[in-house]
């Protein structure tokens, strides 16, 4: 297959031409539950029935150790939320996935969002599935240590003698581990380009997960590319690329912004 390249087609014609094990990271949103309209409808087709296939195409074409992101929300009909996105997460398990952390996208600026009997929603769910152990975890380091700059003992004990040994102590850094809930501003101040997609996640976003789950030169898959982000991030972290979209208004769009992105 030819990577860095988007293909205007159905994700699973994309994937069908993909050996097994061809994806180091694959990292996409689904057009989830109707909740936004794209173009050629495909909000309105999509189901269980599209759904549990790709999930399916996902664990054949990605790579022992290999990562796949799903962002993903559900929609609240006739009081009740739908519960599809813990449907595919359970069902990426039965296709062999790991469900290996589930993390929270929380969303800021999204004001008064939801129904008028709950509490307002701002957040959506980052299912991360592996198959087996991941090759790569960079854990992002940018949580600040409120006792920075100061020493924490490191006492070992012996367990056969029952006492302890002192050690030399450890001195607490600026910054620790992120927490596996990520917030990012939303809508007009979130500082990525804008596009005409009804639903594009966060360049950040996208960006955070390609540097905590790949390396260099690795092979990242949006299997609905939308407006690119996915491919912008990829190529800004020197990794390759390959996405499907269906849209082709969507798929000019892509092209644009990695052309742009080639001349800076």
């Amino acid at each position: 297959m030819e990577i860095n390249r988007v293909y205007c087609e159905d994700c699973r014609d994309t994937m069908a031409r993909m050996p097994d094990g061809f994806v180091d990271l694959t990292v996409t949103s689904p057009p989830y539950d109707n909740l936004r309209t794209y173009k050629n409808n495909i909000d309105k087709v999509w189901g269980e029935h599209i759904w549990k296939p790709i999930i399916e195409d996902l664990y054949r074409v990605t790579k022992k150790g290999g990562v796949v992101v799903w962002v993903v929300g559900d929609a609240t009909i006739k009081g009740s939320e739908t519960g599809t996105s813990f449907k595919q997460a359970l069902w990426a398990k039965e296709c062999g996935f790991n469900l290996h952390d589930t993390m929270i996208y929380r969303k800021k600026g999204v004001g008064a969002c939801g129904s008028n009997y709950c509490y307002w929603q701002s957040f959506e769910y980052m299912f991360v599935w592996t198959i087996g152990k991941p090759n790569t975890v960079n854990r992002l380091r940018d949580k600040p240590n409120s006792t920075a700059g100061t020493t924490r003992k490191n006492n070992k004990k012996c367990i056969e003698l029952g006492t302890r040994t002192n050690r030399p102590g450890v001195m607490i850094s600026k910054f620790g581990i992120r927490e596996n809930i990520w917030e990012y501003q939303t809508g007009m101040f979130s500082g990525d380009t804008k596009t005409s997609h009804p639903a594009p996640f966060p360049e950040q976003l996208a960006n955070d997960h390609i540097i905590s789950w790949s390396n260099e030169g690795d092979l990242i898959y949006d299997p609905f590319m939308g407006s690119g982000t996915t491919a912008k991030t990829a190529l800004l972290n020197d990794r390759n690329w390959i996405g499907s979209e269906i849209s082709s208004e969507y798929c000019e769009l892509i092209e644009k912004r990695i052309a742009s992105l080639k001349e800076d």
